[in-house]
């Protein structure tokens, strides 16, 4: 049974979520504030957090950069209806995707789903491995390497980047990879694609031509240079 952490200072919300959640099948532990949020994420006892913003104390942003100092635990954020800081802020952070409120525990429910079904290799996944030059990806361990060095990647980023290696040399639209690795469509002005893409490029480094692995296809999306 997938363990939820639900994290937010609205009680009578998290008890409707958590209600709504365990119908369908969740196991699911509440906190009312960030400090205790991330301290209960740290436990190691959760599959995914579910994490509010705006509470007081710690917030949400802080309850997760915490949070990213020690683990990869999924993390979805719920934010303000268009408070786009806050999502690009979180995002950034290595926040695997973001719901903005108010939205139906339904809508939620789904995109807990969608990320478990990536994080525990879930989907239908046959590969062994992937090898794109210097970066290699193993797929049913959802671990990944440049140089022979491990690479630090967030759920979703590990995601988005095996896409791209699967199509390396070929442009990837930007609906492919966010029907493919977040598991959704792409929403009119989401900008969560190009910031998860910019932290995988930062943690990817340049060529020694000074060109980023990751190119930026115009009208077409983003490629991964198939020779590195």
């Amino acid at each position: 049974m997938p363990r939820v952490l639900l994290v937010d200072d609205d009680v009578e919300l998290l008890e409707l979520l958590s209600e709504y959640l365990q119908q369908e099948g969740f196991s699911v532990e509440l906190a009312h504030d960030g400090l205790s949020g991330a301290q209960a994420a740290l436990g190691g006892q959760f599959d995914i957090a579910v994490i509010d913003v705006m509470m007081p104390q710690m917030n949400g942003i802080e309850a997760l950069r915490k949070i990213r100092t020690l683990s990869n635990l999924p993390v979805i954020l719920l934010t303000a209806m268009g408070d786009d800081a806050d999502r690009i802020i979180g995002l950034e952070l290595g926040a695997d995707d973001y719901v903005p409120k108010p939205s139906s525990a339904r809508e939620i429910t789904a995109r807990i789903r969608a990320i478990l079904r990536r994080s525990q290799g879930l989907a239908n996944d046959t590969l062994s491995g992937i090898k794109v030059g210097e970066l290699e990806l193993w797929p049913t361990q959802r671990r990944a390497q440049w140089a022979g060095k491990p690479l630090e990647l967030t759920s979703t980023e590990y995601s988005l980047l095996e896409v791209l290696a699967q199509f390396a040399g070929r442009p990837v639209s930007k609906d492919q990879l966010s029907q493919q690795a977040l598991g959704r469509p792409l929403a009119k002005f989401d900008r969560s694609i190009d910031v998860h893409l910019s932290s995988i490029r930062h943690k990817l480094g340049t060529l020694p031509d000074g060109r980023s692995c990751i190119q930026t296809v115009f009208r077409q999306g983003y490629q991964l240079i198939r020779d590195l």
